[in-house]
């Protein structure tokens, strides 16, 4: 919201008919209470923003069937058709032979990627039937958002009031519903909101026990999302950080546990395959490696080149952290912490950077943001909101082809520049914390000059100084 205009006060014959109108006439000079358009914009403006979960709602419903009903009618939500028809397959030991075939020249025979934990907890997908699973995953996957947006905001502002903190994830979830890697994660049917909203859950409660069993069942279904023990080890609690690592090896165990043949194919062979789970080249892969692969035309592996890259990254990431938790912002620590899961990562799809909805609330709700926090917000709506990757996924020949022209590539860096953005913005120090330290009382000079101050002051308090 932007702050209200100071102007004098006015008598009750300078106000407009409703009385908080312009002062006199309006800026065109007719009549005061003659221009409809201005009066309906303002109190369409004012329903919207008495109404922000009805704005919500009517976001969720237009996604909903925007997503729903072409999986209905055609082939959609590949990724959560694989979940639906792979799980089965674990209990066959012939989970990772699986492939779903697909028709369409883009759509190669997808695997299931994840450990065999998450075929488990993907089971019960098998039974309703697509209509009700596909529906109830996309209501879901929305609800999610709102509580990771919930959760980002009350770490960015514990203070709030609690009408304009909910006033805030309303409108902030309606608004980032329609930003690239979430709704990319809706109509893939992907898991990656659910994950999200669970560790940005699990690392605000304050029992070590439900912290690390959140952060541990995500990193059972998902690897990346384990980076976040990091969160726990900066801030000292290592209850948490050891909760999470044996509630992530139990998950290990019981994969193991229910199929034995699957679980030793991934852990010793499958998990680092990286081009197992796709192309790596393709616009899509917004990791360090994708990035690198597009500009040398080539799978950079973990090459030299990579580790140029990869290691400045992960120090820049690393120190941002530490920063973060030594000024007591806990957004700031966990958005840095995730920043560089995705970036070292070897696979970072687009729809994986859902934690880009961390960085935007960060970014807006930073108090005295400076230059370097503008240029990364910029920067983030830009990407987010012009859906970068979807055009270089079209530029693209194929999902297979590394080599791009110089300025496709150079796109092509698009999430992973704004992540450095917005670690460059997590470790400058904020301007408030900037002229708090250099603007001190100073003390004047001598008698004459402290005279000086005084009648200027005095001449700035009197009447005649706002004539």
């Amino acid at each position: 919201m932007s702050p209200a205009a100071h102007v004098p006060a006015a008598g009750p014959a300078d106000e407009g008919p409703a009385g908080g109108g312009w002062v006199g006439s309006p800026p065109d000079g007719g009549p005061a209470g003659t221009r409809p358009g201005p009066r309906r914009r303002e109190a369409a403006r004012r329903v919207l923003a008495r109404r922000p979960g009805t704005v919500l709602l009517l976001a969720a419903t237009a996604m909903l069937l925007l997503v729903w009903i072409p999986a209905c009618l055609r082939v959609g939500m590949v990724d959560l058709r694989v979940y639906r028809t792979a799980a089965p397959h674990l209990l066959s030991g012939d989970l990772y032979a699986f492939r779903l075939e697909l028709p369409g020249p883009d759509l190669f025979p997808l695997p299931f990627t994840y450990p065999p934990f998450a075929a488990l907890l993907f089971l019960p997908l098998s039974w309703p039937p697509w209509p009700l699973v596909s529906a109830a995953w996309t209501a879901a996957s929305v609800l999610a958002l709102c509580v990771l947006v919930h959760c980002c905001l009350r770490m960015a502002d514990p203070a709030a009031e609690p009408g304009r903190h909910r006033r805030r994830v309303l409108w902030w979830s309606a608004a980032l519903l329609w930003t690239e890697p979430v709704a990319v994660t809706l109509a893939l049917g992907q898991v990656n909101l659910l994950l999200a909203a669970g560790v940005a859950y699990a690392v605000e409660r304050r029992s070590a026990a439900a912290a690390g069993l959140g952060v541990g069942l995500a990193a059972g279904v998902k690897l990346v999302p384990a980076v976040t023990g990091l969160y726990f080890l900066v801030h000292r609690r290592w209850s948490a950080a050891c909760w999470s690592a044996a509630v992530g090896a139990a998950t290990v165990a019981a994969g193991w546990w229910a199929a034995p043949r699957s679980a030793a194919g991934f852990w010793l062979h499958a998990v680092g395959d990286a081009a197992r789970v796709g192309p790596v080249g393709s616009a899509l892969n917004q990791s360090v490696r994708g990035a690198l692969s597009r500009t040398l035309g080539h799978d950079a592996g973990w090459s030299a080149p990579w580790w140029a890259c990869a290691v400045p990254a992960a120090l820049l990431a690393l120190t941002a952290v530490v920063r973060a938790a030594r000024r007591t912002d806990h957004l700031g620590a966990l958005l840095a912490v995730q920043l560089l899961g995705l970036l070292i990562s070897p696979i970072s799809w687009c729809h994986h950077w859902v934690w880009a909805v961390a960085a935007v609330l960060w970014l807006a709700h930073v108090p005295h943001r400076t230059r370097a926090h503008t240029a990364a917000l910029t920067a983030w709506c830009l990407a987010l909101a012009g859906f970068l990757i979807h055009w270089l996924a079209l530029a693209q020949p194929d999902i297979w082809h590394f080599g791009r022209p110089w300025y496709l590539a150079a796109l092509g860096w698009g999430y992973p520049a704004c992540a450095v953005l917005t670690l460059v913005a997590l470790l400058l120090p904020l301007t408030g914390e900037a002229t708090g330290r250099s603007r001190g009382p100073r003390r004047p000079r001598s008698r004459s000059a402290a005279g000086a101050s005084a009648a200027r002051a005095s001449a700035d308090r009197s009447p005649g100084a706002w004539s």
